[in-house]
């Protein structure tokens, strides 16, 4: 590496992941092949169902599918690095490749929270407002909608990347994560990064907030619309239409908040029980959260349950 005015040109990171327990790299090296396996098969069979099956042809498989399609997405930017990481310690990682990583991970992270805000506003208007509901939620609104999330977390996550890869590095380079976490990243700056600190609040203030309070002001009117319901048969039928997704943003939402929001140890030896902690949350919200959508939404659903059993007994008979 070429050194000027005391920083480093970059050529790549090291990435230390789980180098210090090698017994637990094996253990999740197969728990992560498993896991991604199983996420390509539960969402592109989620994203096949609601593709060939016209009574899943509305506005929230439509979300739905695209959920799926994120969440291949992101699992794939980043579990294969995770998993060469377990074979291969202290793996280094070209800097565009990190810069890559560290977009993808970001815009699919940015992405399925504003994407989970749209769901929301669909479940609200089915609910609250059934008569207005084909006209409101119409395909010339819906794929909108979609494409303006997609929109939203790709620019967010170009302007994050962008100021982070411009900051100058010093030192080893060690990234002490399974992938480039942008946080991560940050840390081994050796330049004020005040700026990217003050972009990540406002970014984290639009995508994680803004949905948030988004979420919780439907959920609170679809609440008390179902509470209105004078049968008990109705309410449970309105509140299982939205059940699944409830589900999903309290799992996605909930893994957020553990990971950032709990206390740091100032005791070495529980800072490093807890960097290991961190890790392996992280792992958890990166892989575990992905595998669980589809589950939720096929067992959760009556008509996604019916399109499976369709699509199986449709490939059973053409055999």
């Amino acid at each position: 590496m070429g050194r000027s005015n005391g920083t480093s040109s970059v050529v790549g990171f090291t990435l230390l992941g789980l180098s210090a327990h090698p017994k637990l790299e094996k253990m999740f090296f197969v728990l992560i092949l498993l896991t991604y396996l199983v996420i390509l098969l539960g969402n592109g069979l989620l994203i096949l169902v609601t593709i060939l099956d016209p009574r899943l042809h509305t506005p929230m498989y439509f979300f739905l599918g695209n959920l799926s399609f994120l969440d291949i997405c992101y699992t794939t930017s980043s579990v294969p690095l995770i998993l060469d990481s377990f074979l291969t310690p202290r793996k280094t990682i070209p800097f565009p490749a990190c810069a890559m990583q560290m977009f993808l991970s970001f815009a699919m992270g940015a992405t399925e929270c504003v994407l989970l805000g749209m769901m929301a506003f669909d479940r609200y208007v089915a609910i609250c407002n059934p008569l207005r509901y084909p006209i409101v939620m119409s395909k010339a609104v819906y794929v909108p909608m979609a494409v303006s999330s997609w929109a939203a977390g790709s620019t967010t996550a170009t302007v994050q990347t962008s100021l982070a890869m411009q900051l100058p590095f010093c030192g080893d380079n060690i990234i002490n994560h399974f992938t480039c976490e942008i946080l991560a990243v940050l840390k081994l700056a050796c330049a004020d990064i005040s700026i990217n600190v003050i972009s990540m609040g406002v970014a984290n203030v639009i995508f994680l907030g803004v949905p948030v309070l988004f979420i919780s002001f439907s959920y609170m009117f679809i609440i008390i619309t179902i509470l209105k319901i004078p049968s008990a048969e109705g309410r449970k039928k309105a509140f299982s239409t939205c059940s699944a997704h409830l589900t999903v943003v309290v799992i996605f939402y909930g893994t957020i908040l553990f990971m950032y929001g709990k206390p740091k140890s100032k005791d070495p030896l529980g800072a490093d029980k807890q960097d290991l902690a961190d890790k392996l949350t992280s792992l958890f919200y990166g892989v575990v959260t992905p595998m669980l959508n589809p589950i939720i939404y096929s067992l959760r659903n009556k008509d996604v349950k019916a399109a499976m059993r369709n699509l199986v007994t449709q490939k059973c008979f053409t055999q």
